[in-house]
């Protein structure tokens, strides 16, 4: 496993997406990970959102490379995009479980600059874990709506138009 230690906890602040022809769409995301400037992070990982707190490998950091050899992260050129990091993802941090190329998420309780927790947040205790707060990170997406849920919000916006209308109406 890579040396974790110099990873970082990093608040997404802003998301500019990039299209490259013929290959997934890349994201030119800043990153506040606790130094006096924003660094920016290029990606194609999914789940990352603004405001999403994302476990960063910086550049000068190790990692695993696909054939599983130690590899010293350096500033590259992604798509184009100069980008100073990379996202990490659960397999990269050895918390087991989890997608790979999905960015790796904490609770809220870890500020920008920390280091990551050792075992996955929300996991069960017992892997040298302790000290890592049992908080929920929110979901990506909301519950999708009932019929009559939106039958309701239909009528709500119909009639908050038609009142719109009316007053315009009354001004003129």
């Amino acid at each position: 496993m890579a040396d974790t230690s110099q990873y970082k906890v990093g608040i997404v602040l802003s998301i500019e997406s990039k299209s490259v022809s013929g290959k997934k769409p890349l994201k030119a995301c800043s990153i506040n990970v606790g130094a006096d400037e924003p660094i920016t992070v290029v990606t194609s990982a999914s789940n990352v959102r603004e405001g999403s707190r994302i476990v960063i490998a910086p550049v000068g950091s190790t990692i695993i490379n696909d054939e599983g050899e130690e590899q010293t992260l350096k500033k590259a050129s992604v798509g184009g995009i100069p980008s100073e990091g990379m996202f990490c993802d659960s397999r990269m941090l050895g918390w087991g479980s989890g997608s790979a190329g999905i960015a790796a998420q904490v609770p809220e309780s870890f500020e920008p600059g920390m280091a990551p927790p050792t075992s996955k947040p929300g996991a069960p205790k017992g892997g040298g874990g302790e000290g890592v707060p049992a908080v929920e990170v929110p979901g990506l997406f909301e519950k999708k709506l009932t019929k009559e849920e939106k039958k309701k919000l239909a009528e709500e916006r119909k009639k908050a138009r038609k009142a719109a209308k009316e007053a315009k109406k009354a001004e003129s």
